[in-house]
């Protein structure tokens, strides 16, 4: 606990920590260990509760719960979550995406620096089997973390997820709560053997133990070579990634030089690049057909590639990402009043002004605070002159010469001043409209998607 601690103490020296609490045998050992731990090192402690509603005893257990934190001078805090099962997810996943999502809000309404779970040595053996079964790769073979950010999860990029007990056998929390008297609940959905995780702890983890007695420790060695595999792979991938890059500030990727990696590292890269952005990961199979498709495409082919809520698209010898896209179906007034940005959700975007150096050309900042302004979507035709010495060209040719991608340009608004068109997004203010004098300003346009790079 001690080498947790440290990892998120303060300066100051302090903490404050939270422990989930089911009220079951390892979640009662771990608020014992967590509350004499807080008690020797004048740490914070607060004990979380979630409340699923899935059996008939939630209440009771809820009770329970609080009556021991309260028995402990522990806080205690509970959440409701309504359970809704999709298509796509059993209840032990939804259940499970929901809880974290629990213990985050309320861990940030406390703000607290370390969330503690219970998750014991053979709770990562039946985790490690899962994902053997299910053909993970090493990443799934590393098991359960002792302690990271898990930002999906949790809804924070800075709590931290412990768990300090994974060198602790089951056997031995029981041991120790039977030698200190510590009450606990039994959850009867446990002997469900419906469920996946039931049906190993059930019927295989006794098989493993009779032939292969101690076999959690053995599984816990497998996962720490995994990581360091993992280790390996990611700082691989990360290097082969840089290389890949158009530029080092861009989350594009060059696909020639994608392409001169060999297979294994290819795939590498484009699962490197995937996680970065924070999107659901391809299967094997999904992510062979996308490089296919991405890879053996024509140089001048325009490719667009969609996997959950994120496109992967080739142009010009370059892959991007980003979330999928709907066009905004309406125009939308607004006048300016001095901000220096607007955002409109539905343009996916934010309109940004800027004052521009003396002696550079802007739009005059009087005359557009008196302007009912229109953003609107790309429609066709339309057609801007960028200075008045230049021609006026239609936006097919603006984005070609600026080197705009084809799937980016529907993303990108025009503003109309007086129904005449004053600003392209990507492109420029029309010329007509710039000046050099004093208080003048610039528009500027930050599609969503570039929160993403």
């Amino acid at each position: 606990m001690q080498r947790i601690a440290a990892q998120a103490a303060k300066p100051d020296g302090s903490l404050r920590l939270a422990v989930a609490y089911s009220g079951g045998l390892d979640s009662t050992v771990l608020l014992q260990l967590a509350r004499n731990f807080a008690l020797q090192n004048a740490s914070h402690l607060i004990a979380l509760h979630v409340h699923h509603g899935l059996s008939p005893n939630a209440d009771q257990w809820a009770a329970h719960c609080q009556a021991q934190c309260a028995a402990l001078h522990v806080p205690f805090e509970s959440a409701c979550i309504q359970l809704a099962s999709t298509a796509q997810d059993g209840v032990e996943a939804t259940a499970r995406m929901q809880r974290y999502a629990a213990l985050g809000a309320m861990a940030a309404r406390h703000q607290i620096d370390i969330l503690l779970t219970a998750h014991h040595q053979d709770d990562q053996a039946e985790t490690i089997l899962l994902q053997l079964l299910r053909g993970s790769g090493v990443a799934g073979l590393c098991g359960m973390q002792q302690c990271h950010q898990a930002p999906q999860l949790l809804g924070s990029d800075t709590l931290l997820l412990a768990r300090p007990l994974l060198d602790v056998t089951r056997a031995g929390l029981e041991q120790f709560a039977a030698q200190h008297g510590i009450a606990h609940i039994e959850d009867e959905s446990n002997q469900d053997p419906r469920y996946l995780r039931n049906a190993l702890r059930l019927k295989v983890m006794p098989v493993l133990e009779a032939y292969f007695p101690g076999y959690q420790s053995r599984f816990s060695r497998t996962a720490a070579h995994a990581q360091s595999t993992l280790e390996l792979i990611e700082q691989l991938a990360r290097d082969d990634y840089l290389h890949c890059q158009v530029s080092p500030a861009s989350a594009t990727l060059d696909a020639a030089r994608l392409h001169n990696l060999p297979d294994t590292r290819q795939d590498n890269v484009l699962r490197y690049w995937i996680a970065a952005h924070h999107k659901k990961m391809p299967s094997t199979a999904r992510l062979a057909e996308m490089k296919k498709q991405l890879m053996t495409a024509r140089d001048d082919a325009q490719v667009c590639v969609k996997h959950g809520d994120m496109e992967v698209r080739r142009y010009r010898q370059q892959l991007s990402i980003s979330d999928c896209f709907t066009v905004a179906a309406a125009s939308e007034s607004f006048a300016w009043r001095g901000e220096a940005e607007i955002a409109f959700p539905a343009f996916s975007g934010t309109l940004l002004i800027d004052p521009v150096s003396p002696g550079q050309p802007g739009i005059r900042r009087e005359w557009l605070l008196q302007q009912q302004l229109e953003l609107r979507p790309r429609q066709g035709g339309e057609r801007l002159r960028l200075a008045a010495n230049r021609p006026t060209r239609d936006m097919k040719s603006h984005y070609q010469s600026h080197g705009i991608p084809y799937w980016m340009r529907d993303r990108l608004p025009f503003v109309f001043a007086g129904g005449e068109l004053l600003f392209a997004a990507g492109i420029g203010v029309h010329g007509s409209r710039l000046e050099i004098a004093d208080d003048c300003v610039l528009l500027h346009w930050t599609p969503a998607v570039e929160k993403n790079e």
